[in-house]
């Protein structure tokens, strides 16, 4: 099973879950972060560093989110070439509700 990033990274893109992935799963597009549910060993290191609270187990995803499961395998696989392993400065956009 995966993790998946929801919608609270829209518009945010926090980076801090990218660098304690021990195998590299997250990739990105202008506005979030998508984690590969193919290489995500599902480890949860990446969970406690999100600060927007973006990131649920695949079982757990809330209701409104479940889009996301979807979304996270298409988008990783679209996005290959933009592999995301170090931090880099957020987007903090107007969506962003940091907590």
């Amino acid at each position: 099973m995966a993790h998946i990033v929801t919608e609270p990274c829209h518009d945010c893109r926090y980076t801090d879950c990218c660098v304690v992935c021990p195998v590299e799963c997250f990739y990105g597009d202008e506005n979030m972060l998508y984690i590969n549910p193919n290489d995500c060993i599902d480890c949860e290191a990446c969970v406690p560093e999100c600060p927007v609270e973006a990131i649920y187990g695949e079982a757990n995803v809330p209701e409104p989110f479940t889009k996301y499961i979807q979304l996270n395998a298409d988008m990783a696989a679209k996005l290959s070439d933009v592999h995301i392993t170090e931090k880099v400065t957020p987007k903090e956009g107007p969506g962003c509700k940091k907590k």
